[in-house]
């Protein structure tokens, strides 16, 4: 069995909401094991005995969409995954320091050089911006709802689904569920 972590685009947002023991229920009926949910945001852990991670995001979406009536983007990866997500240091400690928020986006492929590009074209001085394989770290100097960046500019930027969390949850997450970053 390989432990998994879904990240859900559209879960508890914007007047969907969900019952976390409603998306249990919905990802056990896929045959997926040990499920749990961390947070009402969209994070559904689970276990599945082999995978192709396309073809389960592509399962779970189909199923969400069929019991929500709504399409619920999903971004899977793995514990190590994860744990790697969570230990990455995407800006300096002094950048960090001087931030208010850090929030990691989960994307389902890498960028290419042109989407790059388009990414770095929303730095400013408020808003900075890194990216490292299939995630992008938002690194905002104020509060991120004060921002003219979001989740929906990040995504018209650069034509594809993203699903953000701050960057205190995924560290959270990862030490609950990942072996070797002090849970697991």
């Amino acid at each position: 069995m390989s432990k998994y972590i879904a990240f859900l685009r559209a879960i508890n947002v914007g007047g969907h909401n969900v019952k976390m023991d409603a998306l249990r229920q919905i990802f056990e009926s896929l045959e997926l094991t040990n499920v749990e949910t961390f947070i009402a945001s969209g994070n559904v852990i689970f276990e599945v005995k082999t995978a192709s991670v396309k073809t389960l995001e592509k399962k779970i979406e189909a199923k969400l969409k069929e019991e929500l009536g709504y399409e619920v983007s999903t971004f899977i990866r793995s514990t190590a995954e994860l744990a790697k997500i969570a230990k990455y240091r995407s800006f300096s400690q002094a950048k960090l320091d001087a931030s208010a928020a850090l929030n990691i986006g989960f994307l389902a492929e890498p960028l290419d050089e042109k989407s790059i590009q388009k990414l770095m074209s929303l730095k400013t001085d408020i808003d900075d911006f890194h990216f490292h394989g299939r995630e992008i770290y938002w690194l905002c100097q104020i509060k991120q709802s004060d921002s003219k960046v979001s989740n929906a500019v990040i995504e018209k930027t650069l034509g594809v689904k993203c699903t953000l969390r701050g960057v205190n949850t995924v560290i959270k997450m990862a030490e609950k569920f990942c072996l070797g970053v002090g849970g697991g």
